[in-house]
């Protein structure tokens, strides 16, 4: 597809262990720290579409009504401060990201209704999970802004890649030089196995590659 975002795609062949070790290499912080996924299975990856939440005003704003403007393809990520006594995601925001093709959910903070994710297969990638409801007590404070999600700083568009070990960031500005050297620790390892499937010793295979140095900051 001509209007395919390459370096979305990119970032969807790579683990997010290789990722992070490329994020120690260049030294640009982006592992989303405490965030899981509520499946192991879970594959995620797209552009960021973000919300940040505070406390609830007097009277209470609202959870949010953005749903039906995020893109197609995007991750949704909600910034609630690592609450986990105030979801701000349940049922109905993960069916009609289903039905309209939405990435994935990150949330520092809790969701609920966990069930209709994992029988849709939709990803939510959150701190927690509990039933208690995020109204009345937390509101929308922005959108499309700066958030922070498990010690992470994420902008609008930047990249989410999530699997079974959580969730990186890598930030727009960076992701050319983040990509290309995540794609080098991957070749590497898969040099390593080729090397071990010959004969070679592991620590011999991981001298000669050089790998006991490939997150090492340059």
């Amino acid at each position: 597809m001509p209007n395919e975002d390459q370096n979305v795609l990119r970032a969807s062949k790579l683990d997010t262990t290789s990722l992070s070790d490329a994020l120690d290499r260049l030294g640009i912080p982006g592992q989303c720290l405490g965030i899981k996924p509520l499946d192991h299975r879970f594959r995620m990856t797209g552009r960021a579409y973000t919300i940040l939440y505070g406390p609830a005003g007097s009277p209470p704003g609202t959870v949010g009504d953005y749903i039906d403007d995020v893109p197609p393809a995007s991750v949704i990520v909600l910034d609630n401060g690592g609450r986990e006594n105030a979801t701000v995601w349940g049922d109905i925001l993960t069916w009609v990201s289903h039905r309209r093709g939405i990435a994935g959910t990150v949330i520092d903070g809790a969701c609920r209704d966990t069930h209709l994710s994992l029988e849709l297969g939709y990803p939510i990638y959150s701190r927690s999970y509990s039933m208690r409801t995020g109204k009345d007590r937390v509101q929308v404070e922005a959108m499309n802004c700066a958030v922070n999600i498990g010690d992470a700083r994420v902008h609008p568009g930047d990249i989410l890649r999530g699997d079974s070990d959580g969730v990186v960031v890598i930030p727009k500005e960076h992701e050319e030089k983040i990509l290309a050297a995540a794609e080098d620790i991957d070749a590497i390892e898969n040099e390593i196995r080729k090397f071990v499937n010959q004969g070679t010793t592991l620590a011999e295979a991981r001298k000669q590659l050089g790998y006991h140095k490939l997150q090492t900051k340059r």
